[in-house]
């Protein structure tokens, strides 16, 4: 996904209202969000459904990988030799 262009990608509500069909196509095909205004105000972003999703797995990844170093700082982590073994015997190749 790109980033927002603020001279192309903030519309108003009324605008978008006028040109949802157009405005979805355009964020289809460039991946690029829109920011909605309302009021003169940002008010809600529209993304692709794609690009939404791998924002989803992007941050599910990095909570992971968060999770994981706190469990290594903590010491419940697994020896390397360990878990290869441990893995290893799991798929019968022990």
């Amino acid at each position: 996904m790109k980033r927002v262009q603020l001279d192309k990608d903030i519309q108003p509500l009324s605008e978008f209202r006028a040109n949802a069909a157009s405005m979805i196509e355009k964020i289809k095909t460039e991946h690029r969000p829109l920011v909605i205004t309302q009021h003169g105000k940002s008010s809600a972003v529209l993304l692709d459904v794609g690009d939404y999703e791998q924002i989803i797995d992007t941050i599910e990844l990095l909570q992971e990988i968060n999770q994981a170093r706190q469990e290594i700082e903590d010491g419940k982590g697994t020896e390397h030799e360990e878990f290869m073994s441990l893995l290893k015997k799991r798929l019968g190749k022990a």
